[in-house]
């Protein structure tokens, strides 16, 4: 596996690699002083360190034969393609490109199809429309240079396109959300895991689709991890099975639950086009609603005094009004009184007309502008920052319906158009000055989510809003695995009755990418407190733990579950489970709840949940039975 990047992920995806599925490994690397700031986390770092470490050593080790080399790391200013060809790409398996600018990691890959047409390909790519397309690109000029169709080969020189803001968005999104704590979508399925109180005496907690883990047993981790892999007995266990969850009395639950979008459209449409209530200032409506009332009460006074009939009336005392009716010298002297206010009502009109005037003017020149926070706002999500993460989490949140508020400091941010498009309030500003947060309405938000580039910023955000509102739910962006440990500790006994979660961008994104390495869909991670729980679809066919074993017989506690089977378009679910299955709709495509009776077949595609390691057990002995020798 040849991996290349800039920044954190690729050190977290080759420690990934060489920790959970024990891959051979060549990084790629900038020179120290050209590199993206890379976080300091804690497993990656010492992975690497290893992998530095191995650069003295043999590099080749007896039987690998991995043209490439064992645990290499060198360093590049850019992937040329002496660069490719010295890290082994000509013989390697797999190569991902996650440098943080998408031109780069298209020329590269275009240079490592060359090199190696059946090179199993994984990007880091922003524009998720360009991925589509360089993605279609490079299949085609893999299945042109090998010489086969369309469907030939089990995933060698396939190219997956991933996007690190998409694939953690939903999960930093989620923590965000009212009644939800994660969610995980891909292809139109949207899963949801709620994590549940534990029931009280004589209650049965309600298991969903299935259990997917047990919460920690104490918030005062003995390991010190908090709810990561080194918690220990204390921890949260992943994938229980039905024994487990009976006797973990009084731990929490997450539960899966299958869910379907049906909120209101994105309001982008509407953009330029202000409601009418918006159009006009609230002075400024009741004075025009005052000067109504002026003129109906001068009209029912003129019906009085000359009994005219309502509508000419009406009529007169708007000549009058607008100074362009005779004058009432020859009349009594009622009608001259009312005719002389009809006059002083219309001098203060015009002032107002005019008023109106400028600011339906300006209301919709301001309307592709940035918005303020409305008055009375409250129960909203308060959004730190509007790069690559931030924004992807706006248009999230904003798909559910989620009012939100959002903080840059930089007028040119990339989330400002989307901002702008979605209508979401937006404060200019430093959130470390004083008055910043407080106009973002923190005090009656609902929670708050920082996700600026800048530890130090978010960490001082989120005690400055908590010192405003102590049980306000607090999402950090935190790069520091160990110092994120450390916060969300002292948070948590500092705030017991506060929600508070920290996520790692890279943390949550590199088992999609390792995933993808290692030419498996991964549909989505879901953070379990500082754990990750992953779905992938699997083929049955070619693995001896599922193929021709029941439901039950395939699930392994603790390391896999399958959730769902997966059929094709126009076959029904009866048919395709043999009967075993429930039925359902021809028009859906998975189907839940499997009978533990059901056997899977070789022809089965199936959605499973699994751990990091499960998932490397389960798929890592095929790629090294099919793909290697010697290992």
């Amino acid at each position: 596996m040849v991996v290349c990047g800039d920044d954190g992920l690729a050190h977290r995806l080759a420690a990934e690699l060489r920790g959970v599925y024990r891959e051979q490994v060549t990084l790629v690397v900038p020179p120290s002083g050209r590199r993206v700031r890379q976080p300091v986390v804690g497993r990656a770092r010492a992975a690497s360190a290893a992998l530095l470490d191995m650069v003295n050593a043999a590099v080749n080790r007896s039987g690998n034969g991995d043209p490439g080399g064992a645990g290499r790391e060198l360093e590049a200013t850019e992937p040329t393609e002496d660069v490719l060809a010295d890290a082994g790409v000509e013989g390697a398996t797999a190569l991902a490109l996650v440098y943080d600018d998408d031109e780069t990691n298209i020329r590269a890959a275009l240079t490592a199809r060359r090199l190696n047409p059946r090179l199993r390909l994984v990007l880091r790519l922003y524009n998720r429309r360009l991925g589509q397309h360089i993605e279609e690109l490079l299949d085609q000029s893999a299945t042109l240079a090998t010489g086969g169709g369309p469907g030939s080969g089990s995933g060698s020189g396939s190219t997956t396109v991933l996007s690190d803001a998409d694939t953690a968005a939903p999960a930093l999104a989620a923590t965000a959300l009212v009644g939800t704590s994660k969610i995980v979508e891909t292809d139109g399925i949207l899963l949801r895991a709620v994590e549940r109180n534990p029931p009280g005496p004589g209650e049965v907690a309600d298991p969903g689709l299935c259990t997917l883990a047990l919460l920690s047993a104490t918030s005062n981790d003995p390991a010190g991890a908090d709810g990561s892999e080194d918690s220990g007995e204390h921890g949260p266990q992943l994938l229980p099975d039905a024994a487990a969850v009976e006797a973990a009395t009084g731990r929490g639950t997450v539960a899966l639950e299958q869910v379907s979008y049906s909120g209101p459209p994105l309001p982008a449409g509407r953009a330029g086009v202000p409601a009418f209530g918006e159009l006009f200032s609230r002075r400024l409506r009741w004075s025009l609603a005052g000067l109504a009332a002026c003129v109906v009460a001068l009209a029912v006074a003129l019906m009085v005094v000359t009994g005219d009939h309502p509508l000419h009336a009406t009529y007169v005392t708007l000549l009058d009004l607008f100074s362009i009716n005779e004058p009432a010298h020859n009349d009594d002297v009622g009608r001259q009184i009312l005719q002389l206010l009809s006059g002083f009502v219309g001098l203060l009109l015009l002032p107002v007309l005019l008023a109106a005037v400028l600011e339906a003017l300006g209301t919709f020149r301001t309307a592709s502008s940035l918005r303020k926070p409305p008055r009375g706002l409250g129960g909203h999500v308060v959004l730190l920052g509007l790069g690559k993460i931030g924004t992807r989490v706006l248009t999230r949140l904003r798909e559910m319906d989620i009012p939100v508020v959002c903080v840059e400091s930089d007028p040119e941010a990339r989330g400002m158009a989307t901002a702008r498009r979605l209508r979401v309030p937006v404060v200019l500003g430093d959130v470390t000055q004083e008055g910043v947060l407080e106009a973002a309405k923190i005090h009656r938000a609902h929670s708050l989510l920082a996700l600026t580039s800048v530890d130090t910023t978010n960490l001082e955000a989120v005690l400055y809003a908590r010192s405003v509102r102590s049980r306000l739910r607090v999402v950090l962006r935190l790069y520091d695995d160990d110092f994120a440990t450390a916060v969300y500790r002292t948070l948590r006994a500092a705030h017991p009755r506060a929600l508070t979660r920290s996520r790692s961008v890279t943390h949550l994104a590199a088992p999609s990418f390792a995933g993808a390495m290692m030419g498996r869909q991964i549909l989505g991670a879901i953070p379990v407190e500082r754990r990750v729980l992953l779905f992938a679809a699997v083929e049955v066919a070619g693995h001896p733990q599922l193929e021709g074993r029941t439901v039950g017989e395939a699930f392994r506690a603790g390391a896999w579950r399958v959730l769902a089977l997966e059929v094709s378009d126009g076959v029904s679910d009866g048919e395709r489970a043999g009967g075993d299955a429930p039925q359902g709709a021809r028009e859906s495509r998975l189907v839940w709840e499997l009978p533990d009776t059901y056997v899977l077949r070789g022809s089965d595609r199936v959605v499973l949940a699994a751990t990091r390691r499960g998932l490397a057990e389960l798929l890592g002995r095929q790629a090294r039975t099919q793909g290697r020798t010697g290992t």
